[in-house]
């Protein structure tokens, strides 16, 4: 631990402390990090935990990597699912998620992934920068809070200062506990062997399954490709403490020997898990706030833990970097939770109403889900899609709190995605034809991109072959959409004028 940091001070000597450095605190500590403000980043664990633990993340999140700059690091290392199945034990089809290779945030709607690959991203970035100290092993032992700063204290004896603290620290988070916050249990648990493998050849060469989950009630499986050559196989357990004997090797190997021999693959890591559905009552208290699964613990059917998390950072880091610099009162961070616990809440009940389709183990009950999913399945005259919810109420205006979409523009020297060439943080997207309308310089001065959308590229105006942004702003019934800094929209409308000001009101009160 670095001296300038753990000593003993009565005035804040960083911005804000992150407890837990795993992806969410990560993500936290760059973000922050990368606006400005001093972070420490205290992690319990002697580095990087090392080992595969989340395997999806969404079209969003990779928008979100992209903003940060690790796109072109990650691509090779990802597995874009086209689909996702869900059959029986017999094997018929009860339920295809198609997922689009090109989805509305400009990436594949579905990527799976190694952890380990992207902490090590995410370590190198936020390491990288001046103002952000990470320190490993470092157990925080207390923490106590006043009208100014949070002192936390560590197992070591040393003590630090901070302005704000965010426990990034889990679903046995310390800083939860530490704030006496209790947890709601929407009443999902069952225990699961998670076994993860390292194949010696691409998963589409061995013949595995993408995608799948198997509805057998005499035991219900998971198999997903997460990575470049990587496998993972999910098997739930009657109970949990069949653990120890189910995490034999020689146990393991006859579970997937219809998938991989020995030759094909090696075991990487078997572990227990109890999926969960809980839900942290308060998200802030004062000048700590939780995060990822600090704050909310979902079961993985829908692929959207890491996601949520995540979010949660983008959320917290914009809303943070407004409140240092002056610009929003505290308060502004209670919507913090009011925004993001209603999006987790309807993610998680639809995890778990698939969770609890592909997990019945009465035979009969079994039976009645095949009939009414494979009747459903032949009614479908489309694709059926993941659709996630919008934000709850929070900082934003009329038509606020809806995903932003992102496609190809030129600038009439380039042609790319519209973040790597206009940038991020708060943005104003316009119709062309709306542009004479906006006192351009007080968005600049507020720090507002003003982004116009044409047939071809000039001045302020991008040119949008694919029409994707003009279409959107459209289909809002707008001709401008203020865009925040996690890509959610603050507010939209047919007046670009209003819509600036409504904008202007809180980047400049």
């Amino acid at each position: 631990m670095t001296d300038r940091y753990m000593e003993k001070q009565t005035t804040p000597l960083v911005d804000v402390a992150v407890v837990g450095c795993g992806p969410v605190g990560l993500t936290l500590a760059t973000l922050l990090g990368k606006a400005g403000h001093s972070v420490v980043v205290l992690e319990r664990y002697p580095s990087l935990y090392g080992l595969p633990r989340a395997t999806s993340f969404d079209g969003e999140i990779m928008r979100a990597l992209q903003g940060l700059g690790l796109a072109d690091e990650l691509k090779p290392t990802l597995h874009v699912q086209n689909a996702y199945e869900w059959r029986n034990g017999a094997g018929e089809l009860l339920i295809r998620q198609v997922c689009r290779e090109v989805g509305a945030s400009g990436w594949a709607e579905l990527c799976m992934f190694h952890q380990p690959d992207l902490e090590k991203a995410l370590y190198s970035l936020c390491a990288s920068l001046p103002n952000v100290d990470i320190s490993f092993g470092t157990t925080v032992t207390s923490l106590v809070q006043d009208r100014d700063q949070v002192t936390l204290s560590t197992a070591d004896g040393a003590t630090l200062s901070a302005r704000y603290v965010v426990g990034c620290d889990g679903g046995n988070s310390f800083v939860r506990d530490a704030l006496g916050v209790a947890q709601e249990d929407l009443g999902f648990s069952e225990p699961w062997l998670v076994c993860d493998f390292a194949l010696r050849r691409p998963a589409a060469e061995l013949g595995l399954p993408s995608a799948l989950q198997i509805g057998d009630p005499e035991g219900p499986t998971t198999i997903i490709t997460t990575g470049a050559r990587r496998q993972r196989f999910c098997f739930m357990l009657d109970d949990g403490d069949d653990f120890e004997r189910e995490r034999a090797v020689d146990t393991v190997w006859s579970r997937v020997h219809r998938y991989l021999s020995r030759d094909d693959a090696d075991i990487v890591r078997v572990a227990a898990y109890t999926f969960q559905s809980l839900v942290a009552r308060r998200w802030r208290d004062g000048r700590v706030l939780l995060a990822g699964d600090a704050a909310h613990q979902i079961p993985p059917f829908l692929g959207q833990g890491l996601c949520s998390g995540i979010r949660d950072a983008l959320n917290i880091a914009f809303k943070m970097d407004l409140v240092l610099r002056g610009i929003q009162d505290s308060d502004v961070l209670d919507t913090y939770q009011s925004e993001r616990e209603p999006h987790v809440r309807g993610v998680m009940t639809t995890s778990m109403e698939l969770g609890r389709q592909h997990t019945l183990r009465d035979p009969a009950l079994a039976r009645e889900r095949d009939k009414t999913l494979l009747a459903r399945q032949a009614a479908l005259r489309a694709p059926e899609r993941i659709r996630l919810p919008d934000l709850g109420p929070g900082l934003f205006g009329s038509g606020g709190g809806r995903l932003s979409v992102q496609g190809r523009v030129s600038d009439g020297r380039r042609t790319g995605l519209l973040d790597d060439l206009v940038g991020g943080g708060f943005r104003l997207l316009v119709a062309e034809q709306a542009l004479p309308s906006l006192e351009l310089a007080s968005l600049k001065d507020a720090g507002v991109t003003v982004v116009g959308f044409g047939p071809s590229a000039a001045g302020a105006v991008v040119a949008d072959p694919d029409g994707t942004h003009r279409r959107w702003l459209s289909d809002l019934g707008a001709t401008a959409a203020a865009v925040r800094p996690d890509n959610y929209v603050y507010t939209a409308g047919p007046d670009a004028g209003e819509v600036a000001s409504q904008l202007l009101t809180i980047l400049a009160p």
